[in-house]
C-alpha cells in the first residue's frame, strides 16, 4: 500500500513523561505506516526548555503560526517543588499559556463522537464545542505577596503622564494580589474567530460572561 504523501510539515510539540512514549507509539503504530510523515520537531520535554531559557516554546508557536497545524504532547508546567527535582534555572511559565498568546489566544474544545460510545446525555446527537479566550488570563497574570497591613491599587499610567488609580483593597493583614489584563483587539479576534468556526461547522453560537459580577 502506497503511503499517504505531505505537502506541508506539521509542527511536532514532544512532551514529558510518558507522553513522550504515548506519542511515539502512537506514530509508531498509527501514522507511520501510513503516512510519509513530515513534522517540523520541536522538544518541549522541560529539561529542554530550560537549556533554551524556554525559547524552543516561542519557536514552537512561531512554526505553527507559519503552517497552521501542530501536534503537541502535555508539558510540565513546574512549581517550586519541580524547579528543585529538574534544578531549572526558574520557574518557567506555562508552554501552554505562551503558545496561546503568540496563536493569538483563541482554543475550541470540540468532543469527538464515536460510534459506539454514547455521550453521557443520550439525547445529545451533535457535538457541543466550547470557545475559551485564552489570551492574558493567569497565564500572564502578575502576582504579589502582601506581607502585612497597606493599601493595593491598580494604576493605569496614560501616555501624557497623567494617572487614573482605582483601590484593589485596603489589607489588614497579609495576603496575595494577582493583576490580569486583556486587550480590545484579542477580543476582537476571539469574537471574529468564534463566528467563522460557528459558520465553517453549521453550529448556533452563543455568548456567555458573568457581566453582573465583571461590570467593566
Amino acid at each position: 500500500m502506497d503511503k499517504i504523501k505531505m505537502t506541508t510539515p506539521i509542527v511536532e510539540m514532544d512532551g514529558d513523561e510518558m507522553t513522550r512514549i504515548l506519542w511515539q507509539m502512537i506514530k509508531d503504530n498509527l501514522l507511520l505506516p501510513y503516512i510519509d510523515l513530515k513534522t517540523e520537531y520541536y522538544d518541549l520535554g522541560l529539561e529542554y526548555r530550560d537549556q533554551t531559557d524556554d525559547k524552543v516554546t516561542t519557536d514552537s508557536a512561531l512554526a505553527t503560526k507559519k503552517y497552521k497545524v501542530a501536534v503537541k504532547c502535555a508539558t510540565i508546567t513546574p512549581n517550586a517543588a519541580r524547579v528543585k527535582e529538574y534544578n531549572l534555572k526558574e520557574m518557567w511559565k506555562s508552554p501552554n499559556g505562551t503558545i496561546r498568546a503568540i496563536l493569538d489566544g483563541t482554543v475550541f474544545r470540540a468532543p469527538i463522537v464515536v460510534k459506539g460510545i454514547e455521550p453521557c446525555v443520550v439525547n445529545w446527537k451533535k457535538p457541543i464545542t466550547i470557545a475559551r479566550h485564552a489570551y492574558g488570563d493567569v497565564y500572564k497574570g502578575s502576582e504579589m505577596k502582601i506581607p502585612g497591613a497597606g493599601k493595593v491599587e491598580l494604576v493605569y499610567t496614560a501616555a501624557d503622564g497623567t494617572e487614573v488609580r482605582e483601590l484593589v483593597h485596603n489589607f489588614n493583614s497579609a495576603g496575595i494580589v494577582q493583576g490580569m489584563h486583556n486587550i480590545n483587539n484579542s477580543i476582537e479576534s476571539f469574537a471574529r474567530s468564534c463566528f467563522n468556526y460557528a459558520l465553517d461547522t453549521k453550529q448556533d453560537l452563543w455568548f456567555a460572561t458573568k457581566d453582573t459580577i465583571s461590570k467593566v
